[in-house]
């Protein structure tokens, strides 16, 4: 994990293109321009390391810039539960504000890179900036009703509707950030998907082989092409509202 200062910090916040999904949204361009002083330094990640530990002091909060990195809890009995997956512009540590202190582990999952953005000297700008916490509180209640959302799908939906969804999902935000949004790699192990959506790494694997058979998608290892799209939405018992993107009011998992 190495630290990038401030000096070697070309792009800010009034210039990244990630700022529709982070903390600029709906700032002026003078209020983007004091986020800026904020992100003094980033995180370089390779794949496995930990960005932060369950029980370390909340120091910080964090945009992911590029890459993408999972969030677990680790059980008492050594094993550990995925609660969400992260990608460019999510903003990690929030779960961290209540009790000071961070209540999950980060953990890249590729080669990734975020944004340090201190909480005190955050707290103290937002209190300055209306908008600026009109959107922290923004992000908080979606990150709220993301996980909402989620232990619905666990109580209520069969295994094959959860990973239709969760396909669905990734292709939502894949689509949202520009990227090709029907062909993808999985940049989670079938072991992940399965925690995060609480079933067997064998039912994953079942159902990813059943999908394929019934020409929703094809996949090679971590590579998927999503063949039939509006299947999945139909699998996953949700309206397809854009068929032509897919990234309209998405169903968000993570």
């Amino acid at each position: 994990m190495n630290i990038s200062s401030s000096k070697e910090i070309l792009n800010k916040c009034s210039t990244c293109v990630l700022g529709q999904f982070c903390l600029p949204l709906g700032l002026s361009a003078n209020e983007v321009s004091q986020v800026d002083t904020l992100v003094k330094d980033r995180v370089h990640l390779h794949k496995g390391d930990t960005l932060y530990r369950h029980g370390e002091p909340l120091n910080s909060i964090y945009s992911v810039r590029f890459g993408t990195l999972k969030t677990e809890h680790s059980l008492p009995d050594g094993r550990a539960q995925i609660i969400g997956f992260h990608m460019p512009g999510e903003i990690l540590g929030l779960d961290g504000i209540g009790e000071h202190q961070y209540q999950a582990n980060a953990i890249a999952l590729e080669e990734s890179e975020v944004c340090i953005i201190r909480f005190s000297e955050f707290e103290n700008l937002a209190s300055q900036i209306p908008s600026l916490q009109h959107q922290f509180h923004r992000i908080l209640s979606r990150e709220l009703t993301q996980d909402q959302r989620h232990l619905l799908s666990l109580g209520t939906l069969r295994a094959e509707e959860r990973l239709a969804g969760f396909l669905i999902n990734l292709s939502q935000r894949y689509a949202a950030r520009g990227y090709e949004f029907t062909e993808f790699d999985l940049k989670m192990s079938r072991e992940d998907i399965g925690s995060y959506l609480g079933i067997q790494i064998e039912t994953v694997s079942r159902m990813l082989s059943r999908f394929t058979e019934s020409g929703l998608l094809q996949i090679k290892q971590r590579h998927v092409k999503l063949i039939d799209i509006e299947g999945l939405y139909q699998l996953a018992g949700v309206p397809n509202v854009n068929e032509k993107t897919n990234c309209s009011s998405p169903i968000r998992l993570s």
